[in-house]
């Protein structure tokens, strides 16, 4: 088999759930190739996402940090400090949306009027109540802070992945 596709297989199983950073790293020191370790090593941190799951993102690092302990040159510290960057942007991020609805949900229960809304049907025009939630959803400023919100946390995620991929040698 050709070690692009022990890599892919591997990985397959990974991804899958069939096998854990543990028995990952078991079976790459069976191969006894290091050319095998950095190649896994990027598709795992090409696998990540600014949308991944907090469990996906233990995972996945949990799987990079245990192939870099089978390198005779380790960077372990450099390539944990930035998996921790890639958390902590999403806890951030989190954080930060959280704090937002909590503000202009609290915007919308003093103010009825931002939970009413006009609409159109034939000639007639209906005006419909919207629950907190629904009226939060529908304001544009609410959905610029997400958009923009999304767009800057993505980027800087992105750095911090193209900064870690870097680091592994």
């Amino acid at each position: 088999m050709v070690d692009s596709e022990k890599v892919n297989s591997l990985l397959s199983e990974f991804y899958q759930g069939q096998i854990d950073p543990e028995s990952l790293w078991k079976r790459l020191k069976e191969e006894g190739k290091p050319s095998l370790l950095r190649e896994a090593q990027v598709r795992l941190v090409d696998s990540l996402s600014f949308g991944s799951t907090p469990a996906e993102l233990q995972r996945k690092r949990d799987g990079i940090l245990a192939i870099e302990t089978l390198k005779a040159e380790q960077n372990t510290s450099i390539i944990e400090l930035n998996l921790n960057l890639m958390e902590d942007l999403q806890k951030r991020y989190r954080a930060e949306i959280e704090q937002a609805y909590n503000n202009i949900r609290a915007e919308v229960e003093r103010n009825p009027q931002l939970r009413v809304k006009q609409v159109q049907q034939g000639q007639n025009t209906m005006v419909i109540q919207l629950t907190i939630d629904e009226a939060i959803k529908q304001l544009p400023q609410w959905q610029d802070f997400l958009s923009n919100q999304e767009k800057r946390y993505s980027q800087d995620f992105a750095r911090v992945m193209e900064r870690l991929k870097r680091e592994l040698k």
